[in-house]
């Protein structure tokens, strides 16, 4: 049996490959037959170039049909996909391509100069770019170079524990490290998926994620081919155009800002979503608020769930069951997930500790970092996932933060998220993020930044005085700071190194 992800895809490839596959914001329509050619033709350029096996293939390109295709080829082709995001810049790729050292870039047009100079420095042996059709006539020299090639291609075989991707963590603090992702890690992922989310015939997914993450290239990608889905493929969020294709998808899946954007629409209503089955959150935490504000002017309950470059998704709200605000659900099947305290004991429920999982999910390492990789792990086998949590009576998990997050405040552990919690169901309060700032008698200070609804007024006295009522005092904020937004990454993670710079100056 050949494990490898693209072979299982195509095992569930519609038997009329004439359906459309994918549909683009600008009428483009690939059939199932159109990215089987497509991939076929890529993956035999890739095996032309006399390429060493396992080499890694590092693309920096705007989203676009041809893009996921690429990634197809790469894993038809038996070779290591390596996608970066779109915002990096000259470092930041320099890092990247000398980190991993590819044999294939592909980047955009007017981006060749730039990276084709760092590529080939670092001993890449090919730079090739590609175009988001959208942006322009220049397919790239990628597609040029594929067209002549035959369509027809025997999908390389694969062993379970090949490595199929390298993703890299975001790097929010300290180096950025590479995540290698075997074909069964990704697959067995898919497939729980499959039926934790029950895909069924006739599904359309709105697809309006990037595809340099877990969740637009794995968890929203995969579930679509694995189920021989049509997807409508968006080159970005974008909400009219959301709201425009609604009315023809089942199946949405985004990040917290989109739902908050959608919610700030006035057409957006039940009418719209009439036909949709399921909407999905997921990369950041999502607000009560956001939660019940949608069901209310929807009738939908958005699921949400958890999971990491690392792993891929570990828990889910369920399909049919209770969806309970502010957790991110049960663990998976075939996942076992756990929540420590410091002497690696157990936690009992409610009590909060470090989330620490296993399962045919955990990837395989971190890329050249054996030591970092062996202390990410616990002499039984759990992954230490950096997140700290914690369970409820029914099994249902709650993140309550990063580790790296954690505040301790004279000697007392202090976790943002209970704090924001709080701070997030006051009537003026948009959304809060609570950092640790140094301090000459606590060693930290909890400090509160806090983005204001529109036309709403509070100052820090009154958060203050709001607390002391409903938290301990060694929680209460010694300084509370009001800003406009919170600053993000490109999956809407809250960037609170970025805060703690700002406001310690």
């Amino acid at each position: 049996m050949n494990a490898n992800l693209y072979a299982l895809f195509s095992e569930h490839f519609p038997s009329d490959l004439s359906q459309c596959c994918i549909e683009t914001h600008d009428r483009r329509y690939y059939t199932w037959l159109d990215v089987e050619r497509a991939s076929a033709k890529l993956a035999n350029l890739l095996c032309s170039l006399d390429l060493s096996p396992g080499a890694r293939i590092a693309v920096q390109v705007e989203k676009s049909p041809e893009a996921l295709i690429l990634y197809l080829a790469t894993l038809r082709a038996g070779y290591i996909f390596l996608p970066l995001n779109t915002a990096y810049q000259h470092a930041e790729i320099t890092y990247f391509i000398q980190d991993a050292a590819p044999e294939v870039v592909v980047c955009s047009p007017q981006n060749f100069g730039w990276v084709s100079q760092i590529a080939f420095q670092s001993g890449s042996q090919h730079v090739f770019t590609l175009d988001a059709p959208a942006l322009g006539n220049n397919r790239g020299s990628l597609l040029d170079r594929a067209t002549p090639m035959s369509d027809q291609f025997i999908t390389v075989q694969s062993q379970a524990d090949d490595l199929a991707a390298i993703l890299y963590t975001s790097g929010t603090t300290g180096r950025s490290k590479g995540a290698m992702l075997s074909h069964d890690n990704l697959a067995s992922n898919a497939k729980v998926l499959k039926d934790a989310w029950a895909w069924q015939d006739g599904d359309v997914l709105l697809h309006a994620l990037p595809l340099f993450h877990v969740h637009g290239l794995f968890v929203a990608s995969h579930g679509a081919l694995l189920n021989g889905s049509k997807m409508i493929f968006l080159p970005k969020f974008d909400a009219d155009l959301v709201l425009h294709y609604l009315p023809q998808s089942t199946v949405m899946m985004g990040v917290p800002t989109y739902y908050v954007r959608l919610l700030q629409d006035d057409r957006l209503n039940q009418a719209l979503c009439a036909k949709v089955r399921l909407f999905i959150s997921g990369s950041a935490p999502l607000l009560m608020e956001t939660f019940l504000d949608f069901t209310q002017r929807t009738g939908h309950t958005i699921l949400e769930r958890y999971g990491m470059s690392e792993t891929t998704m570990l828990t889910s709200n369920p399909y049919t069951g209770q969806r309970k605000g502010g957790t991110v659900g049960l663990a998976l099947p075939g996942v076992q997930v756990r929540v420590v305290n410091s002497e690696g004991v157990v936690c009992s429920v409610g009590e909060i500790g470090d989330i620490q999982v296993t399962g045919p999910n955990v990837f395989q390492g971190y890329w050249h970092m054996p030591e970092k990789t062996a202390e990410e792990f616990t002499p039984d086998g759990y992954f230490r996932t950096g997140d700290v949590g914690k369970f409820d009576s029914g099994g249902y998990l709650s993140i309550v933060g990063r580790s790296k997050d954690l505040i301790i405040s004279g000697g007392y552990n202090v976790y943002p998220k209970e704090i924001e919690s709080v701070i997030d169901e006051m009537p003026e309060v948009l959304e809060s993020a609570v950092i640790g700032l140094p301090h000459a008698d606590f060693g930290e200070a909890v400090c509160a930044v806090v983005v204001l609804k529109n036309t709403a007024t509070l100052d820090s006295a009154t958060v203050s005085a709001r607390l002391k009522s409903q938290i301990a005092n060694f929680k209460v904020p010694k300084q509370v700071f009001f800003v406009k937004e919170l600053p993000r990454n490109t999956m809407g993670k809250v960037q609170k190194n970025i805060l703690r710079q700002q406001f310690q100056n």
